[in-house]
C-alpha cells in the first residue's frame, strides 16, 4: 500500500482522536510521506518513534496494532500465555499511561492476565516484575532519552530480557499481517487487568541490595542526584538514603514533566544535563553528580576532583565500577572458581577485559543493544553455562546482578557509591581511582560521533554511506588497518601482504562494520537503531592520557573525512 493510500485510510477513519485528525488535515505532501512511507519498525530498543498521524509515528493505533501482534505471538510461544499474563511500565513522555493503557486493554482482551503498574516505574523494574510475576513476557512505554517529541515501545520475553532479533522477526512478521488497525479489540476482560506498585517495588529493591559488597564503609560524603523529570525519582534517593548516603536531589528535576522544562537534555551522556546539579554540588560540598536517564536504565556521574567536576564516560565508569566489584571480590574469595564472564559489546571499551583477564574472568563480546547481554545473563544463570559477573555497554548502561536482564541505574548507582565510599576511605576520590586503573592498564580513550540524519533522505544518506564503507577499501592515514567485520555479511577479515583471510563472525547479522588497527586502535560505523543518526565509534590506548586523547582524534578526522565526501 502507497503512502497515499495510507493517507486516505486515516483520513476517512471516522473514529479517528481529534489531535491526530487536525494533525493530518494539516501536513504537506513531503510530511506525509514522512508520516506514511514506511511503519515504524523496532530497532535495537525496540520501537521508538516521533508521536503523532501516521503509520511512520508514535499513537495508539500504532501502539495497539504492535501490541496485537506481541499478543499473538507470545500465544504461539506457550498454551498457557494467557494464564501467565504480561507486565506493563511507562516513564514520564507525553501518552505513555495512555499507551501503556491501550496494551494492557488489547492484550486483556486476548484474555492475557496483565500486571499493570499503577504510575511510572524504571525500566530495570518492568525487567523484574516479568521475572517477580513469572510472566510470559513484558511491555515498556519509553523512549528513553530521545527529546520530548518521542514516545517509544519495547517488548520482553519471559526472563525479563528485550526480544533479540530472530524472535522479534516473528513479533515483526505477527504485526505485519495485521491490515485493520483501526478495528482491535480494547473493550473485553477488563477485569483481568491488576494494578501493581509498592510490593513489587519492595521486592526489586531488596533484590538489588544484593549486590552490596561492604555494607560498614563510611558514607561521609555528599551527593546530587537528578533523574532529568524520568522514572528515577520513584525511589532512587530513597534508596541511597537507606544505605546511608546524604543524596540532595535537584527538586526542580524531581517531577514528571513531558515537556522536560527544567533540564537542557534529557540525556545523561550530554554534558548540559549537569548544569544545574553541578551548581547545587557547589552550594552543597557535593563530591558525585548521579544523573538517570528518563526510564532509569542508565546512569551518567560528574566527579569533583580539586575544586572542578569532571563527567566520566559509561566505559569509564563500568571500569570503575567493575574493577572495584573484583578487587573487592578477590579480598572476599568470591571470585568464581571457572567459567566467570563479563559482556560488553562491539562498540564499548576494551579496557574493563583487560581488568576482567588479570582476575581471570572472560569476556563475551555482543552487538550493541542490552539484549543481547540479558540473552547471555540467561545462558549463564538459567542454562547454567557460567557465571554471570558484569555487563556494560558504553552508552551509560550496565548490569551487576542478573535478577534483572536489561541494564540497570539502580544497581549502577549503588555499586558506584560505595567503591566511591571505599576510595574515600583511602583518601581517594573517583578520579584518583581512574587514573590508578589508566596506571596500571594503559590509558583506554574511546570518542563517538553522531551524525544526525532526519527523515527518508536521512535514511537514503546513511545506506550510502554504509555501502560504501561495506564496498570499497579505505585507508586512514598513519594507520594500519588490519582487519574488517562486516557484521552484515557475517564475514571478518583478516588483511595480509599477499592475500587476505576471510572468516565467519560468531554474531546476529547487523548493519555493523568495524575496523581493527595494527596499534590496537577500533572505529566502528553503525545506524542507530533508535533515532535518525549515523554513529561513528573510536576506540584507542596510549601511554598517558594526552596520547591516546590525540589518537582518538586523528582517527575521528580521518574517519569523519572520508564520511564527508559521500554524498
Amino acid at each position: 500500500m502507497g503512502y497515499l493510500e495510507k493517507v486516505e485510510l486515516w483520513k476517512n477513519f471516522k473514529g479517528l482522536e481529534k489531535n491526530l485528525k487536525a494533525e493530518l488535515d494539516q501536513m504537506d505532501d513531503n510530511q506525509l510521506k514522512d508520516a506514511f512511507t514506511d511503519d515504524l519498525a523496532f530497532g535495537t530498543g525496540g520501537m521508538r518513534g516521533v508521536l503523532g498521524v501516521g503509520t511512520n509515528r508514535m499513537n495508539i493505533y500504532i501502539v495497539a496494532k504492535a501490541t496485537l501482534g506481541f499478543g499473538r505471538y507470545l500465544k504461539e510461544q506457550s498454551d498457557v500465555a494467557c494464564a501467565k499474563g504480561v507486565a506493563i511500565s511507562h516513564d514520564n513522555r507525553h501518552q505513555s499511561k495512555e499507551f501503556a493503557r491501550i496494551s494492557a486493554e488489547v492484550l486483556s482482551s486476548l484474555g492475557f492476565r496483565v500486571f499493570l503498574f499503577e504510575s511510572l516505574r524504571p525500566t530495570p523494574e518492568l525487567s523484574f516484575a516479568v521475572r517477580h510475576f513469572n510472566c510470559i513476557g513484558g511491555i515498556m512505554i519509553t523512549a528513553s532519552h530521545n527529546p520530548k517529541e518521542y514516545n517509544g515501545y519495547k517488548i520482553y520475553d519471559e526472563t525479563g530480557c528485550q526480544l533479540v532479533p530472530q524472535d522479534a522477526d516473528k513479533v515483526i512478521k505477527k504485526i505485519d499481517e495485521i491490515k485493520d488497525y483501526f478495528d482491535i479489540e480494547t473493550s473485553l476482560n477488563h477485569e483481568l487487568i491488576h494494578y501493581i506498585g509498592k510490593e513489587v517495588d519492595e521486592a526489586y529493591i531488596k533484590e538489588v541490595k544484593k549486590i552490596i559488597l561492604r555494607p560498614n564503609l563510611k558514607k561521609n560524603f555528599k551527593l546530587t542526584y537528578t533523574p532529568l523529570h524520568g522514572t528515577g525519582q520513584v525511589f532512587a534517593a530513597d534508596v541511597l538514603r537507606s544505605e546511608g548516603y546524604d543524596v540532595t536531589p535537584v527538586k526542580e528535576q524531581m517531577t514528571c514533566d513531558p515537556d522536560f522544562s527544567g533540564v537542557k537534555t534529557s540525556n545523561p551522556e550530554n554534558k548540559e544535563a549537569y548544569d544545574e546539579s553541578i551548581e547545587l554540588a557547589k552550594k552543597i560540598g557535593a563530591k558525585i553528580c548521579l544523573a538517570t536517564d528518563p526510564d532509569a536504565d542508565r546512569l551518567g556521574i560528574a566527579v569533583e576532583h580539586k575544586g572542578e567536576y569532571y563527567l566520566f564516560t559509561g566505559n569509564q565508569t563500568a571500569a570503575i565500577i567493575l574493577d572495584y566489584i573484583l578487587k573487592t571480590r578477590k579480598e572476599l574469595n568470591t571470585l568464581p572458581k571457572k567459567d566467570g564472564y563479563i559482556f560488553t559489546t562491539n562498540v564499548s571499551s576494551t579496557l574493563p577485559s583487560i581488568i576482567a583477564k588479570d582476575y581471570g574472568i572472560k569476556t563475551e563480546i555482543t552487538l550493541t543493544g542490552f539484549k543481547f547481554i540479558g540473552e547471555k545473563a540467561h545462558e549463564m544463570v538459567d542454562m547454567g553455562k557460567g557465571e554471570y559477573v558484569f555487563g556494560f555497554e558504553e552508552s551509560y548502561g550496565c548490569l551487576v546482578s542478573p535478577c534483572v536482564r536489561d541494564k540497570d541505574s539502580i544497581q549502577a548507582i549503588l555499586m558506584l557509591c560505595e567503591a566511591a565510599a571505599y576510595y574515600f576511605e583511602k583518601g581517594m576520590d573517583l578520579y584518583d581511582a581512574l587514573e590508578e586503573i589508566y596506571k596500571k592498564y594503559g590509558y583506554y580513550k574511546e570518542g563517538i560521533t553522531n551524525i544526525t540524519l532526519k527523515g527518508l533522505e536521512g535514511q537514503a544518506k546513511i545506506k550510502r554511506i554504509m555501502d560504501f564503507f561495506r564496498g570499497n577499501e579505505i585507508s586512514l592515514k598513519g594507520f594500519t588497518i588490519s582487519a574488517k567485520d562486516d557484521c552484515m555479511l557475517g564475514i571478518h577479515t583478516e588483511f595480509g601482504d599477499k592475500e587476505d583471510k576471510k572468516s565467519f563472525i560468531n554474531l546476529p547479522k547487523s548493519n555493523v562494520i568495524k575496523y581493527y588497527l595494527s596499534d590496537g586502535s577500533w572505529v566502528v560505523l553503525r545506524p542507530s537503531g533508535t533515532e535518525p543518526k549515523l554513529k561513528l565509534y573510536y576506540g584507542a590506548k596510549g601511554n598517558t592520557e594526552e596520547e591516546a586523547d590525540a589518537i582518538v582524534k586523528k582517527l575521528t578526522d580521518e574517519l569523519m573525512a572520508i564520511v564527508n565526501l559521500i554524498k
